[in-house]
C-alpha cells in the first residue's frame, strides 16, 4: 500500500489572494455599516431638529424665561 499523494499548499499568491477578499469584504462591511447609521441615527436627528425649530416659537420661550426670573443682572 503507498501512501497517497497530497497535493501541494499554494503558497506563491496566497497573501495577495486572501488580502483581496478581506478588502472587499472590508468594504462591505464599512458600507454596510455607513448605511445603517445614516438610516438609523442621521436621518431620525435630522427630522427631529426640522421638527422642534418647525414648531419653535423664541419669543414665547424668551417670555416664559423672563417672567422666572432667568434674565437677571448684577447691580
Amino acid at each position: 500500500m503507498s501512501a497517497p499523494i497530497l497535493a501541494k499548499p499554494q503558497l506563491r499568491g496566497l497573501l495577495a489572494k486572501r488580502l483581496r477578499i478581506h478588502i472587499m469584504a472590508a468594504f462591505a462591511l464599512s458600507l454596510g455599516c455607513a448605511t445603517m447609521y445614516k438610516f438609523g441615527v442621521a436621518e431620525p436627528r435630522k427630522r427631529a431638529y426640522q421638527d422642534f425649530y418647525r414648531r419653535y416659537d423664541s419669543l414665547k420661550d424668551f417670555e416664559e424665561m423672563y417672567q422666572a426670573g432667568v434674565f437677571q443682572y448684577g447691580k
